[in-house]
Order: structure tokens, then C-alpha cells, then sequence
């Protein structure tokens, strides 16, 4: 049989795992990308990947490469296919287009409809009849991906994504894949677990996907005989023969399979989840093998016949559960039930907050990185051990601040040591605070690495400070570290000789979209400090952060000096600081949105606050659906002179119509932005991502300069990534900023 070029799709950071399978399956030459795997084969190895692959989301056969330069390049490479030989003229058909880094085509609607004459026009001139396109189900899918200057042209001979096995009819909120329920399975080890016959339990398993994945892996069931349909079945070339050969060794090795399975028992609280999961469970026709029920986390345990074997789930965190203390408390039950009921067994679990992992209280092997979705999330593994369960340390400000109170601590011999640096920075930044009038700056930012902290002072009626404290390392001990904390509170007290009731404590751990904003208290105290000319309201007790950044001090500065005369747009404004600043600058218009109501709020009275009460304008809005409006609302005339756009790294909020995650969104952001710029405007965009990378492909048409150098002040310059900040202007235009 012919040998032919193929490319099968996956999820990001599952394609050696893929490549193994393909492997296994017989495939040749094979070769790992990025999102997927290249392969050599025979039609038979297609279809064997088709039916076999439990990570694969589609397979591709490759029909032709060929160069791209200009639009008439991507008809004629379409058109030398001969498209008789793989469809009717009275078959359907539809095209997927991506392309990446292309200077000739870089909108995949375009790009899809020329495709799509190139193979109408070619099947219309031979036959005076047309294929029909059909988007929802066609007959034939084809896929083309233009990197640069170079096309690959494929058929998509799987069809409907492969990661769709066909027993899902009840989708909960946020199920784990298929695909990525069969990935966390196989980097947990169960292929092998299950061949010895250990049990498998999942204590929060939702609709089953779990359970259902490590049956089918057990029972040797192919989770393409499910799947309803495949892209080959109306390939002209397709062999059916050799097809149902395939299937009916599948169906062989399914029956032989489940004649050996080992336990497979699910636990859930909800009641419609478990009638979802036995309902899914149904469909796969595994009733008789596996096994659920309706119960807490904390009444998870195994029964005494189940042979030892592991525990793997996906539990919910973050908004699924309301706040963060919720989340923090199941992570804890959870791990109080492993330690006293599952010792000896294996765990495993897939988060996006790592963070919460340490909860659990037992150490964990290497986390390993996966995407559920655009979602990066971590897979943590135990071995259920004594010698691994360790006291988890305090991850809410309520559990920390608890510990602190209650002294939960033993005396620190190398406080004086913390107390000599708080006194040398503030001995070396006596000059400069007052020569630049700051009276709100950073003292110390974890200077010395055995007081992870961070100390801000804030003056006004009376100075404050606000000490953020930085997770310690594993590591240290919970007693260790308290010792430390409490040492440096009481060091900070005495250096600055202040009452204790100035000095305010946070926990600054790994956020996650708008986790700095949530609030902490509900005391309504605000303090005034002042800044360049502008008053702003600050608060130290009921959220994380205390409604100023200091760090972007240089910049609402830097806007404050451009604004005279020039209308001026806050995106995602938060408590509108940077308004303010243009504001007093005398901007003939400051307009600020922002999401939060109560951030919004914030941000007038910050203006009121400055009796700058006319032309500033307050919009309660989700920043990317209005900015999608704005640029699309043909009678616009409003423009800008001068916008801020400094987004989140990564929101779900409920509030959003669609996730926000800076790497992925930005380009967008700052495309539309630019829109709403007058001829000459500026736009400052700026993000604290550590690991952001600015798309210059996509932004290629602007003008952009780094100026993160600039905006980052003196207190700050310890840490020279705490942010990002670019100028960007229409192509060809000179900024006046300097």
C-alpha cells in the first residue's frame, strides 16, 4: 500500500505523548511540532489513528506544499489538485484556514473563500456542476495552513474533532476534555495500574469523563467506536474494507478486554453531576463496570476488597466554587482524606492554580504542564506516603494573618539583619524621594531572600505601610517562616516607630485574573495620600492591592505631562489613578472603563477628590466587548489622543462575555485600540506578565517602542520585570512623548 504524509492535531504539551501512540499504532517517521505530530503511513495507519488515538483531536492527510506570494499563489496551488480523485461534483465540502506570520493573506475568511473558488471553479469547468459548501456537515473537510510564505494543503480525514468520543450528552460547567482526561491517565501511570489490577477512584468526578477514559483504557476500547462519524467515510478514495477489518478487531479486543477489569468507582456531592455521569456512563455501555455514587469529598474512602491503586481527579477551583477561601478549604478536606484514608495509594490531580496543590499537604512528584483549553493548568502526582504529608502552609490572607496573631512561631536570631537593610534603603532613598516629591514608594522588595517581603510606605494624614508577604520556598517550614514574618513586622514597626494598627500584612501569592481585586473586608476606610499634584484615595484593609500601583507612578506622571488638550481613554481604569493624573494635566476629556462597579466608583471619587468634575466620563463595561463595539459602530466619531490600556493578565470573571488571557487577547486589544486613535494619538500599553511576548507579526502595520526601562521607577529597579510598557503609534508617525 502507498505511503502518505499525514499530521495529526493535538493539544498544546501533549504531543510526545501523542507521538508514542502513533508509535505504537505503526506510524512512520514520526515527528512532534507544536500542536501535534507529523507522521508517514499507509491509509490503514490513518484509519488505526483515527479509531486508536486517545489524544489526537484530527488527523490531516497532506495533499500538496507550495509557495504563497501573492493571492493568485493560493488558488493556482489549490487548483493543481486534481479534486476529482478525492470528491463528487455533487458532494459538500468546507475549508478551515489558518495562517501565521503571512504578509500576502492574514484573514482566514479570505483566505478560506479563495480556496474555495479554486475548487468550485475546478470541479464547475470539468463537469458544468459545483460541490456545495456545507460549514456544519460536509462531506469532505479540507484544511490549509499558510506559515509565512509556505502552504500545506490537507484533507481532514477524522472529521468531527476525535476528542468527542460520542457518549457526552450532558455538558457541566467546566468538563475536562476527553483528550486531556486520557493524557492526565497515561502520565499518571493507569496503563500500566490498571494491568495489575488496581482500583481507580475519582471523588469529584463530575460527568465521568475521568471514569469513562481509564475503563476504556483498561478494557482496551478503542474510543473511536463511539465516534459517529469520520471525514473518510465519503472520501472517494476511502477504503471500506480495510475500515471494517479495523473495526472488527476492535470490537474483539473491546470484549476480551472487559473481561478483565479492575475497579472504577466515582464519587460526587451533586446529584446532577452523578445522573450525568451514570447517564454518559450508560452510553458507553460500561454500566457494569463502573461504578457511582452520590457522596461528599469527605466521606470519600475505598472499601476493604478494592486492591490499592490510585485516585485522579479534576476539582473544582476558583469561580466554580465561589472564592478562593472555598477553594482553599475543599484543596485541604481533600488532602485530609488522602492521608487518612488512601495511604499507600497514588494520586493525581489536575490544577490551574498550583498553588492550591500545596493545600493538599502531602508533596507531590514534578508538576507536569498541560492546557484545558487556552488554560494552562498543572497535573500534580502523590504517592500517598507519611513520609511526604507535610503541614500546609497558610494561602489566604485570613489563615495568615491567623498564624501571625496567634504567634504560631518560634524567635529569629537574624532579625537585626532585616532591620539594617530597612535603614540602609531608607538612608539611600532619602535624597531622591524628596527632590521628586514622592511621599508613596517600595522601601524594600525582598532585598534579602531569607524576608521574602515586600514594604511599601504610604504618607498623608499619617505614614502607613503596607507589607505584602511572598510565599516562601517549599522548603522552609510554616514555623520558619512565621518566625521571619513576625521579625520583620516587628523590626518595621520599630524602624519607622510606628503603632502596629499602621502597619497592614497581605498575602501575595500567585494571582489569577482578578483575584487582586477581591475584596478581603468590608471596612469602607480610605485613606488620602498625594501624588505629582493629584490626591487619590487608598485602602489597606479590605483588598489585596491598595487601589494604587506605584510601580506605574513614572507613567501617570508621563500622562499627566502629554494630557493638555487632548481627550484621553483609561482602559480596564480600575480606580481610575491614571485619570486623575490627566485630569490635572488639562486633558479636554478623560474617559474611563472599567468592569468593577465598585472600582468605577472608586475612580469618581478619586476625580471628585481633584474637583475635576467636568468632561470625565465613567463607563460600566466589560474593556474587549466595548472596544469591539466602538470599532465596529460605523457613526463613531469619537477618537482619542491619548489612551492607556493596561489589562489583567488572565480574567474569567462572570461579568465577561469571553475569558481574558493577555498573551492570547493582546493583539486584539491594541488593535481596536489604535482604531479609536486620532491621526497623530498615542497609545501606552502596558502588562506585568513576566513571561509576556509582544506579537510583532500580528502588529506589524505600528509603530512600537519599548519603553519599559523609562517607566519603571527607582524603588522598583530591584525588579526590572515587575512590568512591561510600549509606545505605539500608526506607522510612520514621530511620537512627541519623550
Amino acid at each position: 500500500m502507498t505511503d502518505f504524509q499525514f499530521f495529526a492535531t493535538s493539544p498544546k504539551a501533549m504531543e510526545d505523548i501523542l507521538a508514542k501512540e502513533l508509535k505504537d499504532l505503526g506510524a512512520k517517521n514520526v515527528k512532534t511540532a507544536l500542536a501535534g505530530v507529523a507522521f508517514e503511513g499507509t491509509i490503514e495507519s490513518a484509519y488505526k489513528v483515527c479509531l486508536w488515538s486517545r489524544i489526537a483531536n484530527r488527523v490531516l492527510l497532506t495533499l500538496a506544499n507550495f509557495t504563497v506570494e501573492s493571492q493568485e499563489d493560493l488558488y493556482d496551488g489549490v487548483n493543481k489538485v486534481n479534486w476529482f480523485e478525492h470528491m463528487k461534483p455533487d458532494d459538500s465540502f468546507a475549508v478551515s484556514f489558518n495562517a501565521k506570520g503571512s504578509e500576502v493573506i492574514n484573514n482566514t475568511h479570505f483566505g478560506a473563500l479563495k480556496v474555495k473558488d479554486a475548487v468550485v471553479d475546478q470541479m464547475r469547468k470539468k463537469f458544468n456542476k459545483r460541490p456545495d459548501v456545507n460549514l456544519t456537515n460536509p462531506n469532505v473537510r479540507l484544511n490549509v495552513y499558510l506559515n509565512r510564505d509556505q502552504a500545506t494543503l490537507s484533507l481532514d480525514i477524522s472529521g468531527e474533532s476525535l476528542h468527542r468520543r460520542g457518549y457526552r450528552d450532558i455538558t457541566l460547567p467546566a468538563p475536562i476534555k476527553e483528550n486531556l482526561a486520557a493524557a492526565i491517565l497515561y502520565r499518571s501511570g493507569w496503563p500500566e495500574l490498571s494491568k495489575k489490577g488496581a482500583s481507580l477512584i475519582d471523588p469529584m468526578c463530575g460527568s465521568a469523563t475521568v471514569l469513562l477514559e481509564a475503563a476504556m483504557i483498561a478494557a482496551d476500547y478503542a474510543p473511536g467506536l463511539l465516534h459517529q462519524t469520520f471525514g473518510f467515510l465519503k472520501w472517494k478514495k476511502h477504503d471500506d474494507a480495510v475500515w471494517q477489518e479495523l473495526l472488527s478487531d476492535a470490537e474483539q479486543r473491546k470484549e476480551i478486554g472487559l473481561q478483565n477489569m479492575p475497579t472504577i468507582v466515582g464519587f460526587d456531592a451533586s446529584r446532577r453531576a452523578v445522573n450525568a455521569a451514570l447517564l454518559h456512563i450508560e452510553n458507553a455501555k460500561l454500566q457494569d463496570y463502573i461504578h457511582v455514587e452520590r457522596r461528599d469529598i469527605t466521606d470519600a474512602a475505598p472499601a476493604t476488597s478494592w486492591e490499592p491503586g490510585i485516585v485522579v481527579c479534576n476539582p473544582p477551583y476558583g469561580e466554580r466554587l465561589g472564592s478562593q477561601e472555598e477553594a482553599s478549604e475543599l484543596y485541604r478536606q481533600f488532602g485530609d482524606v488522602l492521608k487518612n484514608q488512601f495511604v499507600h495509594w497514588q494520586a493525581a490531580m489536575i490544577i490551574s492554580d498550583p498553588e492550591l496543590g500545596f493545600r493538599i499537604g502531602i508533596r507531590s512528584e514534578k508538576p507536569i504542564t498541560f492546557f484545558n483549553g487556552a488554560i494552562e493548568c498543572k497535573l500534580l502526582r502523590f504517592a500517598i506516603e507519611e513520609k511526604n504529608f507535610f503541614i500546609p502552609k497558610a494561602k489566604t490572607q485570613k489563615d495568615r494573618l491567623e498564624q501571625v496573631v496567634n504567634k504560631q512561631t518560634e524567635e529569629d536570631p537574624q532579625s537585626e539583619m532585616f532591620a539594617n537593610r530597612l535603614k540602609k534603603n531608607i538612608k539611600k532613598t532619602a535624597k531622591w524621594l524628596k527632590r521628586e516629591n514622592i511621599d508613596c514608594y517600595r522601601i524594600y522588595d525582598a532585598d534579602l531572600p531569607e524576608y521574602a517581603v515586600a514594604v511599601d510606605v504610604y504618607k498623608g494624614r499619617e505614614t502607613w505601610i503596607n507589607v505584602q508577604e511572598y510565599q516562601a520556598p517549599r522548603s522552609i517550614s510554616v514555623e520558619k517562616a512565621n518566625a521571619r514574618l513576625c521579625a520583620a513586622l516587628d523590626e518595621i514597626a520599630d524602624v519607622f516607630q510606628l503603632d502596629p494598627e499602621n502597619i497592614f500584612l497581605k498575602v501575595r501569592s500567585k494571582q489569577k485574573g482578578s483575584d487582586q481585586y477581591e475584596k478581603l473586608s468590608n471596612t469602607e476606610s480610605f485613606e488620602v495620600i498625594q501624588e505629582q499634584g493629584a490626591k487619590l484615595y487608598v485602602n489597606f484593609k479590605d483588598y489585596l492591592d491598595t487601589g494604587l500601583f506605584l510601580d506605574h507612578r513614572p507613567m501617570r506622571l508621563k500622562i499627566q505631562q502629554m494630557a493638555k488638550g487632548k481627550h484621553f481613554l483609561n482602559l480596564f481604569a480600575y480606580t481610575g489613578s491614571v485619570s486623575v493624573h490627566a485630569a490635572i494635566g488639562g486633558a479636554a476629556s478623560t474617559t474611563s472603563i472599567d468592569m468593577s462597579k465598585t472600582y468605577l466608583d472608586w475612580a469618581q471619587q478619586n476625580m471628585g477628590l481633584n474637583d475635576q468634575q467636568s468632561d470625565n466620563y465613567f463607563i460600566h463595561a466589560d474593556c474587549m466587548k466595548w472596544l469591539d463595539e466602538a470599532v465596529n459602530q460605523p457613526s463613531l466619531e469619537k477618537t482619542y489622543d491619548l489612551i492607556f490600556l493596561d489589562p489583567p493578565t488572565f480574567s474569567n470573571s462572570k461579568r465577561m462575555e469571553e475569558n481574558l488571557s493577555i498573551q492570547e487577547d493582546h493583539a486584539d486589544l491594541i488593535l481596536n485600540a489604535v482604531e479609536l486613535l486620532s491621526d497623530d494619538g498615542i497609545l501606552y500599553f502596558s502588562t506585568n506578565f513576566r513571561r509576556f511576548k509582544l506579537d510583532m507579526d500580528i502588529l506589524s502595520d505600528l509603530s512600537v517602542k519599548d519603553i519599559s526601562a523609562k517607566t519603571i521607577p527607582d524603588d522598583f529597579s530591584r525588579n526590572p520585570r515587575i512590568h512591561y510598557c510600549w509606545e505605539i503609534t500608526r506607522k510612520n508617525l514621530y511620537s512627541v512623548a519623550k
